[in-house]
């Protein structure tokens, strides 16, 4: 191995070479594991000056505290090192801490917490800002999708279902079924901010004893200090409020990589109808220079699979003993991070899709009459229905298609020569029962409806 390499990129998120696809300049800093400790001494800074408004501890020694408590003060090779002497995950810090705070104020540093309301507070302050990053990134693809839906609210299209034509549609719909979602995961996200990134400052077994009957008023004023939520019971053990988390972001990526694979499937060539902007310089295959891969749509959906496995960990960190128990935790530290990271990078690359999509509304409107025949027997069959009803109009109408197609005639064709449509329908009635166009229902109007919501969530 490479004598200088330190060894210190072994996750997909942090390689230099690939990191960009898998995680972003914002996850990875909120994850950063040196930006990790300097957050728990922020917390320790927060207890300390906290319980000096309350004259729990001396106010000179807080603001010592407070003061120390950076990592320009603290040597971070000594609090690597008495990590793994002592084995345990704070107590290294604290060691190094109090001896840079010096024999008195080194005496009031974590006074009455216990490690996990140090370690769980930490986790909430990143949910709190990968939230924070997350929602406006997801506001943006909103407005992009609105832009486009409202734009082809009447734009025919082929809408499918089993992956066969099944009616026309407006293509507007389908984005505008995109956007719906998403503007549900907008309110999940908003139920999450109000409830998810608590503060944790219960002590040993979730009783505030070591507070010395100032607990509540503690965790009230150190939760405000921090921009937290204040719980009314420790939640040690409790973890709905993390798997919650995790499985939004997990839904989030889910919805945008269903976008993104309805995308990559409609710009194959045999569909034709999007495709993802293009620029110079961008290489599909390293063997076919004619390459124009949907890189970015096929890594969404990798995301999401990604994010999904998380959602497993997440929901077996519910089960934890009694009043405490490190598995919960230690399990949160990998799925939380990665769930994270993953959604971000998703979001991020869904909007170079979104904001880049080209719509080809020529290739929709050949996609559509291709098929024009097979897709308007709903309409015939309810047209013939009013004459000889609904059920055998279905039967007339199956046979008739199934006929076309082993025929490989065109439907138009039989129809016109069939005697039991001839004698309902005059030439021109026949001619608007396949005019797709004119069978678009309520497409524009439901487009719309969603649209005029979404613009106003985000204006």
């Amino acid at each position: 191995m490479p004598e200088h390499c330190w060894h210190e990129r072994g996750h997909i998120t942090d390689s230099r070479f690939f990191g960009n696809r898998y995680a972003t300049a914002a996850s990875r800093q909120i994850f950063c594991d040196t930006c990790r400790k300097q957050r728990w001494l922020d917390i320790e800074a927060a207890l300390a000056l906290t319980q000096s408004e309350l004259g729990v501890i001396p106010a000179e020694v807080a603001e010592q505290i407070a003061t120390v408590a950076d990592l320009d003060h603290v040597d971070l090779d000594q609090v690597q090192a008495e990590t793994e002497r002592s084995g345990h995950s704070l107590i290294g810090l604290l060691r190094v801490l109090e001896t840079a705070c010096g024999p008195t104020a080194g005496q009031f540093i974590h006074f009455g917490a216990t490690t996990q309301d140090i370690q769980d507070t930490g986790q909430s302050l990143e949910i709190k800002d990968v939230l924070d990053t997350l929602s406006p990134v997801l506001d943006g693809i909103i407005r992009s999708l609105t832009e486009t839906a409202g734009r082809h609210a009447r734009t025919i299209g082929l809408g499918r279902t089993h992956a066969q034509p099944a009616l026309p549609m407006a293509f507007g719909l389908k984005v505008a079924g995109w956007l719906d979602e998403l503007l549900r995961h907008r309110e999940r996200l908003s139920l999450l901010r109000a409830r998810t990134p608590a503060a944790q400052l219960f002590g040993g077994a979730g009783t505030m004893a070591s507070f010395d009957g100032q607990g509540r008023a503690t965790l009230e004023r150190f939760a405000e200090r921090l921009g937290l939520v204040v719980p009314d019971l420790g939640w040690h053990v409790t973890r709905d409020r993390v798997t919650e988390y995790v499985s939004t972001l997990a839904m989030v990526t889910g919805t945008l990589a269903r976008m993104a694979d309805e995308i990559r499937t409609l710009s194959r060539p045999e569909f034709g109808e999007v495709e993802e902007a293009w620029y110079s310089g961008k290489v599909g295959s390293s063997t076919m220079p004619h390459k124009r891969n949907p890189e970015r749509c096929e890594q969404i959906v990798v995301l999401s699979r990604l994010a999904a496995a998380q959602t497993g960990l997440a929901l077996t960190a519910m089960v934890g003993d009694h009043e405490r128990d490190a598995r919960s935790l230690r399990l949160e530290w990998a799925c939380v991070p990665d769930v994270s990271h993953y959604c971000l990078a998703a979001a991020e690359i869904a909007t170079e899709i979104v904001t880049g999509l080209i719509v080809h509304p020529d290739r929709l409107a050949v996609n559509v009459e291709t098929v024009t025949g097979q897709v308007m027997s709903e309409r015939l069959m309810f047209a013939l229905g009013e004459h000889i009803g609904k059920q055998q109009a279905h039967e007339y109408v199956y046979q008739l298609m199934q006929k076309a197609r082993s025929r490989d005639v065109p439907v138009r064709k039989l129809a016109a020569e069939d005697p039991v449509i001839t004698d309902w329908f005059t030439d021109a009635e026949q001619e608007h029962l396949f005019e797709a166009a004119s069978y678009l229902g309520e497409s524009p109007e439901l487009t719309m409806r969603v649209v005029e919501r979404a613009r106003a969530a985000v204006s």
